[in-house]
């Protein structure tokens, strides 16, 4: 992975959180986590969904049907937590809406190396015994490990939002 020159964050300047948005319980815990981060140190919040590849790519019509499908899906889960930062007291204008379609730890590399105003990656931990979550483990502890180009926070899966909230 190629290394750039990170921007140092002055005072004033505006910095993004990145949450990976999906239907997971997890991630409602991130996004509770990097919202409260926001209002507390400044900043947007940058949400991002990743359509991954399909299994029948090699029919396109099927592909199509299945991509138009992701991507109602993918606007599903805007809306969703859409009104739960609307709750929070956010408004359109403190946060993004990213899609992308592929590989997620590539997507989200690939989204960072973009743009360099996403400061943080959040992401929430599954408390399931089998591990902390496919994307936990392939960013914080897999091929990208001391190398990712930015901060990942951690949210622990069994933390109840208050806590979360007093955290951030």
């Amino acid at each position: 992975m190629p290394h750039r020159k990170r921007r140092v964050f002055e005072q004033g300047h505006l910095r993004k959180f990145l949450v990976v948005v999906d239907e997971t319980p997890e991630c409602e815990s991130a996004l509770t986590f990097a919202a409260n981060r926001v209002r507390r140190t400044g900043g947007k919040l940058a949400l991002l969904y990743v359509i991954e590849p399909g299994d029948f790519q090699h029919w396109i019509g099927v592909k199509e049907i299945q991509r138009e499908e992701a991507l109602n899906k993918a606007q599903a889960v805007f809306r969703l937590y859409g009104r739960k930062l609307k709750n929070m007291g956010f408004n359109e204008t403190e946060y993004q809406e990213i899609i992308r379609e592929g590989n997620k730890p590539e997507a989200i590399v690939a989204l960072i190396e973009e743009d360099e105003d996403i400061a943080i990656l959040v992401l929430g931990a599954s408390t399931d015994p089998a591990g902390p979550g496919p994307l936990v483990s392939s960013l914080a502890a897999g091929k990208y490990a001391g190398e990712f180009p930015i901060p990942i926070s951690i949210v622990p899966g069994g933390l109840k939002p208050e806590d979360i909230e007093n955290l951030a």
